[in-house]
């Protein structure tokens, strides 16, 4: 039997968990022409979320073109990356001869090199970075024209998802204004954001000097609910040739608060550890072990890239969530003055390893107050 369960890449198909009302009001939303904002913090399913409504949507005729921001730091990467996802989402299911569908990537004020992979005839689009950097916004403003003009001249609905989205100012402060330019303009295409920067999505879409601003409709997603979660568990379990004890069901679920990334991972090693047996304390033990050692690396490099103030609030935090401004908390924990954990809780809540509602704090990276706890000396009060 193979694991059942699955994190780090894309949740498809049956390790998708849940999301059914999230999945069916964006499905709607991008068959309507709703552009849509997706907030979401880091490994919360929001790109699994966007695949799973695009594989719906295609079952509807409807066109979706997807663009990481992530992997495309230079306007030439962007430009490059939406060639490529327009000429094979869009452009290629419209046409069935290749050259029809490069037709319009030939009219660009910047050509493309065009690139096929001899393995399996795919197509890569690259634009030189000292080849006419003038023009290279013209270039870009006439690719994100193009999901409207090949949709409508098929007759066919076009949506575009722009994943990380927040990267957009750094790749250039100005390109928000190009990109609104353009997307006014298309009522009838759908604008899909993805950001898992909060703090930076919320300036973009929320401040009323910025282009975006109140331009799309907000879907935040969170945790998902107790209930559905373990019985997606239960069922995965079953359906492998395995069983799990209610009791660790319960267990997992409230260590990882139903984060779907935390939820698979713990998952997939509670799966390993279990065999032939009934999974139970002992497994979840031996899984959550394999856990922080998976972890450690990239925990080792958040706590050396931390600065000593925000050390002692992380370790405070992996003791106790509570309200570090107050004096008994920072007497108890023997955190410095209110204006140095004041100053360390806004670099940690940037960083998206702390959430603060109300005065309130906690650790949400999934797993890192449980490996503070395991790994680093102090933390433990005496």
């Amino acid at each position: 039997m193979t694991n059942p369960f699955s994190f780090g890449a894309l949740a498809l198909d049956d390790s998708f968990a849940d999301r059914a009302s999230e999945l069916a009001e964006l499905t709607s939303d991008i068959r309507n022409g709703q552009d849509v904002v997706v907030f979401a913090p880091r490994r919360c399913g929001k790109s699994s979320l966007v695949w799973r409504a695009a594989r719906a949507l295609a079952r509807k005729q409807v066109l979706v073109a997807q663009v990481d921001l992530m992997t495309t730091p230079t306007k030439e990467g962007l430009a490059a990356a939406l060639a490529k996802s327009i000429y094979e989402q869009i452009a290629s299911p419209l046409e069935r001869v290749r050259e029809k569908a490069l037709a319009p990537f030939r009219g660009l004020s910047v050509q493309p090199t065009i690139n096929v992979n001899p393995d399996d005839g795919s197509f890569s689009f690259s634009f030189g970075v000292a080849q006419r950097p003038a023009e290279i916004d013209p270039t870009l403003e006439r690719l994100l024209e193009l999901p409207a003009e090949l949709g409508s001249a098929r007759g066919r609905r076009a949506a575009l998802v722009m994943d990380e989205f927040q990267e957009i100012v750094d790749i250039d402060p100005a390109l928000p204004k190009l990109l609104r330019s353009v997307f006014q303009r298309q009522p009838e295409v759908a604008h899909v954001y993805l950001g898992s920067k909060h703090h930076i999505m919320e300036r973009i879409f929320n401040d009323a000097n910025e282009p975006f601003w109140r331009s799309a409709k907000s879907m935040e997603l969170g945790n998902i609910p107790v209930e559905p979660f373990a019985a997606f568990i239960v069922e995965r379990f079953h359906d492998s040739g395995r069983e799990v004890e209610d009791v660790v069901v319960a267990d997992v679920l409230a260590r990882t608060d139903g984060h779907p990334y935390a939820t698979q991972e713990l998952c997939y090693f509670l799966w390993e550890q279990t065999g032939d047996t009934v999974a139970g304390q002992a497994e979840l033990d031996r899984a959550l072990a394999a856990v922080l050692r998976s972890e450690h690396a990239h925990f080792s490099l958040l706590w050396e890239g931390a600065s000593a103030v925000q050390k002692q609030v992380l370790q405070a935090l992996a003791r106790e969530p509570g309200r570090p401004f107050s004096a008994a908390y920072r007497t108890d924990h023997n955190l410095p003055p209110v204006t140095n954990v004041q100053k360390a809780l806004r670099a940690l809540t940037q960083r998206e390893l702390v959430t603060g509602e109300g005065g309130t704090y906690r650790i949400t990276e999934p797993f890192l107050a449980e490996w503070l706890r395991t790994n680093i000396n102090g933390v433990y009060p005496d």
